[in-house]
């Protein structure tokens, strides 16, 4: 678990390494001006900023979903001048327990830069701590990171829509459950699921303190729902593939290697009113 989590006692001992980059993924979907503003108040040491709508998504079209995946080179170049370089180990967290920012951990991976990792239990582990906040933003300098995208990472809505007609994979959704089973809808203009899914709500992967559960229990979780299916046939679905990354992390540090993320997700999937809609319990 070492290789994609960092507790906040071991980020603290390492935070003057010249090598570490960290970024602040704070935001709100309602107020998405909200995680600029509270890092502005106070962030961790040496912290950036990345806002998932500006350096995190691409912009919006009209047959994507919400967050669409950013240019690769676009994301290296912006990362390059944060003072990223491929052997800069990188630490990305927010204060929702990860949510928002396996987005950042999963793009670099998709990018091809593998040393990052999320810090457990966030913000609040570090304040826990009694590691102190800073509103100094960081000035680095620019690095070079080329993107080396590895598209077998996700899947477009098309390649989706035919697996789960012929059963080639298996597809989790990581929202609310009454936001599954389509009672409410506060984002999209449409309710419900994609017909076959799984809903593992992305909340049931941490614990009280907000941490992810123990390597076991997490595979306990998944193994459940998913039986005999091969990890690299597990596709991973939320409201805008932000979250989605949240159990696709999962899976990775339960020893489930393999899966992917549906990048374009339900606000994608709804985009055309021929592609089926399913309501309720999976």
């Amino acid at each position: 678990m070492r290789e994609n989590l960092v507790d906040a006692p071991t980020l603290l001992a390492g935070i003057g390494d010249p090598d570490l980059r960290l970024f602040d993924c704070r935001f709100s979907l309602t107020d998405p001006e909200a995680g600029r503003r509270t890092y502005a108040e106070g962030h961790l040491p040496g912290a950036a900023y990345a806002d998932l709508d500006v350096n995190l998504s691409s912009r919006i079209r009209p047959n994507t979903g919400r967050h669409p995946l950013p240019d690769p080179a676009h994301l290296a170049a912006w990362l390059g001048d944060c003072g990223v370089t491929p052997r800069t180990r990188v630490v990305v967290y927010d204060d929702v327990g990860g949510g928002f920012a396996v987005r950042l951990w999963w793009l670099l991976r998709w990018i091809g830069h593998d040393r990052v990792a999320l810090l457990g239990g966030g913000l609040q582990a570090w304040i826990a701590a009694g590691d102190a906040l800073t509103r100094e933003v960081p000035r680095h300098e620019p690095g070079e990171l080329i993107a080396r995208p590895d598209d077998t990472r996700w899947i477009t809505t098309e390649a989706l829509a035919a697996d789960l007609n012929t059963g080639r994979v298996t597809l989790i959704d990581a929202r609310a459950p009454e936001r599954f089973r389509g009672d409410s809808e506060p984002i999209d203009p449409v309710a419900g699921h994609i017909p076959g899914a799984i809903n593992l709500p992305l909340t049931d992967n941490l614990d009280a303190d907000g941490r992810f559960l123990s390597a076991d229990r997490l595979r306990e979780r998944f193994t459940r729902s998913i039986g005999q299916a091969q990890p690299s046939s597990v596709v991973h679905s939320c409201g805008s593939g932000v979250n989605a990354c949240h159990n696709l992390l999962a899976m990775e540090l339960a020893g489930l290697q393999g899966s992917r993320l549906y990048a374009g997700s339900w606000s994608e999937w709804i985009r055309s009113p021929e592609r089926p809609v399913a309501t309720g319990p999976d």
